[in-house]
């Protein structure tokens, strides 16, 4: 279940369907991610085709990527069986 969000515009997005500062080509992917992640008890649930899944390193160690588009990228981390501090960035 998602607990927190890092990212404002993605937990609007989330809660209120707002689509302020969410590139409109991302969105339908950024929502399919955000359902899977709120039914999702560990990272390994995320592992889909196209999504890229993978734990970051070094100081992002327990921190898990899925890929949007480009260098887009969803980010989170799960604590018990909840995805928390989810964030969506641009990482270049």
């Amino acid at each position: 279940m998602i607990k927190s969000f890092k990212s404002k515009a993605l937990e609007k997005l989330y809660l209120n369907d707002n689509r302020k500062r969410i590139n409109p080509d991302h969105v339908s992917k950024l929502l399919r991610i955000l359902d899977r992640l709120d039914a999702s008890v560990n990272p390994q649930d995320m592992n889909l085709p196209g999504y890229k899944l993978h734990e970051l390193k070094g100081n992002q160690k327990g921190v898990w990527s899925v890929w949007i588009s480009g260098n887009w990228r969803v980010t989170f981390k799960f604590e018990s069986n909840d995805a928390i501090e989810i964030d969506y960035t641009d990482y270049h």
